[in-house]
């Protein structure tokens, strides 16, 4: 590089530094107390990757509804979509800026099955028997979703494919992989983590990562 004006090239160099560390601050505003950023995705689960059949999976939705539902895989493909940008709090203290994410929202699937008045809790069902349990008003935030795409691609099976739930407002556990429905309870009962020790609600925020 030829360097024609010694005394522009120093003030570029200062200003590309200012916008770096001005970056460097308001990324680290995103991360909670404990966390690090990570550049890559990592993969943690319980047991071993589900096997997907198209033909056999299926979505149901049960419980404190006003009408009960069951999709099949083509069926719950064809719901509305949305997509998010956001922010990612693993419990084991990484963190992923900026993911992205297109499935069906939280709030869309219920607007079919209508909650019952006196629903208070969901519990996600997952494969392998693995459940989650969120209070009703953290389960329909506005940027919650049921995801199958990441990046702009078909979500991976290590990564929850065919679908997973998308919880960015809490630690990733909440977000369970491999999805297959929801129940609607009228009193809280604990998931697979929180049965374990794990913190029932589970807000980064707080630090909220063990009962």
């Amino acid at each position: 590089m030829v360097i024609k004006d010694p005394l522009q090239h120093v003030q570029s160099q200062i200003r590309a530094k200012i916008r770096i560390q001005a970056e460097r601050g308001a990324a680290k505003d995103r991360v909670p107390p404990g966390q690090h950023i990570v550049g890559g995705f990592p993969v943690l689960h319980y047991g071993n990757i589900p096997r997907f059949d198209k033909a056999t999976w299926d979505f149901r939705a049960w419980g404190l509804v006003e009408e009960e539902k069951r999709w099949t895989f083509d069926e719950f493909r064809a719901l509305p979509t949305q997509e998010i940008v956001a922010d990612i709090h693993c419990v084991t203290h990484w963190t992923k800026l900026d993911t992205h994410w297109e499935g069906i929202s939280t709030r869309e699937l219920l607007r079919h099955v209508r909650a019952k008045p006196e629903a208070r809790y969901v519990l996600v069902h997952a494969e392998q028997n693995f459940t989650a349990n969120l209070p009703l008003e953290a389960f329909l935030r506005e940027e919650n979703l049921f995801a199958w795409r990441y990046d702009g691609q078909e979500l991976a099976a290590e990564h929850g494919g065919p679908l997973r739930l998308v919880v960015p407002s809490l630690y990733f556990w909440k977000s369970a992989k491999w999805v297959r429905g929801i129940e609607l309870l009228g009193q809280d009962q604990a998931g697979f983590w929180e049965s374990y020790g794990y913190h029932n609600r589970g807000d980064p925020w707080k630090e909220e990562r063990f009962g």
